[in-house]
């Protein structure tokens, strides 16, 4: 399996300096991202947001696998993930990622689906590498 690459940048000091990413792809080129982005609400990236995104696209892509490995084809699956940062014995810690997912599978059980839903959250290649941080499902079918 290939190695996927992404950089950063940051100049200046914690407060007034500003980063930015950069992704191998090209998808990600130059997102900017402040200290205002990671801890307070201004409108550019952070990287806590990006592992939200990773998070969610592996979790949708790999329930979708799931869902398909026990017979059950689904039409779409999406995926929001919310990613908490707070303070913990005052370092920035993401500390809880709350993943919200919702599957049009026509025929599927509601039962059976939590079940296939709550595996795949522990056999996501983004949940396993963040094994270390609280994740919360909340799974439902369309």
């Amino acid at each position: 399996m290939p190695v996927k690459k992404a950089s950063a940048v940051w100049n200046g000091n914690l407060k007034e300096g500003k980063g930015s990413i950069n992704s191998e792809s090209g998808v990600l080129s130059e997102a900017a991202f402040t200290f205002a982005s990671r801890f307070e609400d201004e409108g550019k990236s952070n990287p806590e947001e990006l592992i939200g995104a990773a998070h969610a696209g592996c979790y949708s892509m790999a329930l979708s696998n799931e869902l398909h490995s026990a017979g059950h084809d689904s039409k779409s699956v999406s995926t929001n993930a919310d990613v908490s940062l707070e303070m913990v014995d005052g370092t920035p810690t993401i500390t809880k990622i709350k993943l919200t997912t919702k599957a049009d599978v026509p025929g599927l059980s509601d039962s059976e689906f939590q079940k296939i839903a709550s595996a795949t959250k522990e056999a996501c290649p983004v949940s396993r590498a963040l094994a270390s941080v609280d994740i919360e499902l909340e799974a439902s079918l369309a």
